[in-house]
């Protein structure tokens, strides 16, 4: 049962990871599979309060949240083969990679919640450094890498 801490632990330090140098630095570049995080939930967000309108339809045209869940599954599918060996180890990333698109989706339809239940990930897109706060469903390596930035006055938030 060991597995189970040390799959949250990894699935968070992949979290961070995969946002800092695949969606954000990758995905500066218009040319590149993961553009779709920088050039379309970014601006979609920005735009919108938040919100990111993508979230409102099922994962079934090629937009930035079925792109997601496609980057999601192809991770389940790659840790697969341990599951003989490791079962709670996989079944917590299975969870994990499940939590993630589920607090992620909800938190670009619901930014009330965003903000009381994800404040890294809502300071992440509408505070000031977009370079800042990576990870989404628990800052726990944001907060190990010294990426943590929180936004000075939450009543800015409200408005």
């Amino acid at each position: 049962m060991i597995g189970i801490p040390i799959g949250l632990l990894t699935a968070n330090a992949v979290e961070w990871v995969f946002h800092k140098h695949i969606l954000h630095n990758r995905g500066r570049n218009r040319d590149s599979f993961w553009s779709f995080h920088w050039h379309d939930h970014h601006r979609n967000v920005r735009r919108n309060g938040f919100v990111d309108e993508d979230y409102r339809n099922p994962p079934l045209t090629w937009n930035a949240q079925t792109k997601e869940v496609a980057a999601l599954v192809a991770g389940a599918a790659a840790v697969t083969p341990l599951l003989p060996v490791a079962p709670f180890f996989v079944g917590t990333l299975y969870y994990s990679a499940w939590n993630y698109y589920r607090v992620h989706k909800r938190s670009h339809l619901d930014p009330d919640w965003a903000r009381e239940n994800l404040p890294w990930h809502y300071d992440h897109h509408m505070g000031p450094n977009p370079n800042a706060n990576w990870c989404v469903t628990r800052p726990w390596f944001d907060q190990i890498m010294g990426t943590r930035e929180p936004m000075n006055d939450r009543r800015l938030l409200a408005q």
